[in-house]
């Protein structure tokens, strides 16, 4: 695991959105998402904002939680360390593939590209060569931007069967088909009137300027208890399944065990075939596909909001952003080729530290490889973003970039020179950051709820 150093002075303090505080209704609750619930009895700090740096875009640049967050107020300190011999899987060491990488090479700035959003969730590419990138709104509407600006007719619009009112609620997932460009199939991730989280697979219209709202076919739903921790990201990885990330279900702790449960698909790290089967088929190397009494989708378990996670382009790595309860918010990372089957440890632990006890059994469990404290700083819960891959900045090369939404704090991951892992706080704003996002030639993107996508890039130092 790692701690976090400041490369950036001058942090701020920033209460989470009062609509988000405990006790706020559904209906107020539209206004902004929180992945994690903020205390409604947290002091007022005095405001020291900072401003994210914005840089105008060159004409051609180079190549939440709504309800029971934690019990009792929140705290930063750590619980004491399970006893020996019961220890977590070591934390894995970094990829070579961002040996290289210097956080204080470069000063991270953000363009705006497109405004007039509204809660934007998630911004991504369909791989076809076109250059646009679609943006997901929480509402359940696709936005596109094309050739610098945004289209004004939404490229899906499935607000009349998407249940938005939840501040965890909406259409939360998008990924496009690797083969896209000729089936013209892509896949959502929203919950819908009821609730409940539902996977369907759409058809673009021949054009690819729209999408026909009816060609929709449903993959998988999977029943919510709560209006929580509903996860809602998915993506194609390298060998071309599905990943589906579920959160455990909601309210507070994990109260039916659903992390834990193998019988359960919520809290996990799903991964389904959708080429095959009807309406889609168990990869033969999943983890638990020959044992009767696991779930045969389940890659992962252990899992209590994992909102965003990434592939890395160059080494097939999977990096998890699992939002915490009330105090650690983590980072978990599967290695490329390893088997499945790993637990994460939800809700033995919360991030690398026993759950509500002092010492917890660690047999099995995976450490993260990077977390930090809720509420500390402002901060409530953690964005996972990707790994730059991209051409244009070389000096972001190999660093991965997360964020949190309510403290607006940017930071890069990337190796220590003790062959560890270190955490580099590379801009700190005033903004709701929502999701990382990355179009086709590997250039990242924020989606903010205030309502713009910017385009991260790197300035002089």
């Amino acid at each position: 695991m790692i701690t976090h150093s400041l490369l950036t002075t001058g942090s701020r303090h920033r209460l989470c959105p009062p609509l988000f505080r405990r006790g706020a209704t559904l209906g107020l609750a539209l206004a902004l998402m929180a992945l994690v619930a903020c205390q409604s009895s947290q002091p007022t700090p005095a405001p020291t904002t900072v401003r994210p740096t914005i840089v105008a875009p060159s004409p051609t640049p180079s190549p939440l939680e709504e309800g029971g967050g934690g019990t009792g107020s929140p705290t930063a300190t750590a619980l004491p360390p399970s006893p020996e011999p019961a220890r977590a899987t070591a934390t894995p060491s970094p990829s070579p593939a961002s040996a290289g990488f210097n956080p204080r090479a470069f000063k991270l700035a953000l363009v705006p590209v497109a405004t007039g959003l509204a809660q934007p969730l998630f911004a991504t590419h369909a791989g076809d060569g076109s250059g646009a990138i679609y943006i997901v709104e929480k509402r359940g509407t696709i936005r596109v931007v094309s050739n610098g600006a945004l289209r004004e007719t939404p490229f899906l619009d499935i607000t009349s069967i998407v249940g938005s009112q939840g501040s965890e609620q909406g259409l939360l997932g998008l990924a496009f088909h690797p083969n896209y460009p000729t089936n013209r199939q892509f896949f959502v991730n929203y919950t819908d009137l009821n609730g409940d989280t539902v996977i369907a697979r759409y058809t673009a219209r021949p054009d690819g300027v729209t999408a026909d709202p009816n060609s929709a076919r449903l993959v998988l739903k999977i029943d919510q208890p709560y209006p929580n921790h509903n996860g809602g990201m998915l993506a194609f990885g390298p060998d071309k399944m599905l990943w589906i990330g579920t959160g455990d279900g909601g309210s507070a702790g994990d109260p039916q065990g659903n992390a834990q449960n193998r019988g359960s698909l919520l809290g996990k790290m799903l991964r389904i075939d959708v080429d095959s089967g009807d309406p889609y088929g168990i990869p033969p190397d999943n983890p638990f596909i020959n044992d009767p009494s696991t779930r045969p989708e389940i890659w992962a378990l252990g899992l209590r909001n994992p909102w965003r996670y990434s592939f890395d382009r160059a080494t097939g790595d999977l990096y998890i952003g699992d939002v915490g309860q009330g105090a650690w918010e983590e980072i978990d990372l599967h290695r490329a080729g390893s088997p499945g089957g790993q637990n994460y440890g939800w809700n033995i632990m919360e991030g690398g530290h026993c759950f509500r006890s002092a010492a917890c059994d660690q047999s099995g469990l995976e450490l993260p490889i990077a977390e930090y404290p809720t509420h500390g700083d402002g901060t409530c819960a953690v964005i996972g973003g990707y790994v730059y891959r991209g051409q244009a900045y070389p000096p972001m090369v190999g660093g991965y970039f997360y964020a949190d939404y309510c403290g607006g704090q940017i930071w890069a991951l990337s190796p220590a020179p003790d062959g560890a892992w270190q955490s580099t706080l590379l801009l700190d704003t005033d903004l709701s950051i929502s999701s990382f996002g990355e179009d086709e030639a590997g250039e990242l993107y924020i989606t903010t709820f205030e309502g713009v996508l910017y385009r991260l890039v790197a300035a002089a130092p």
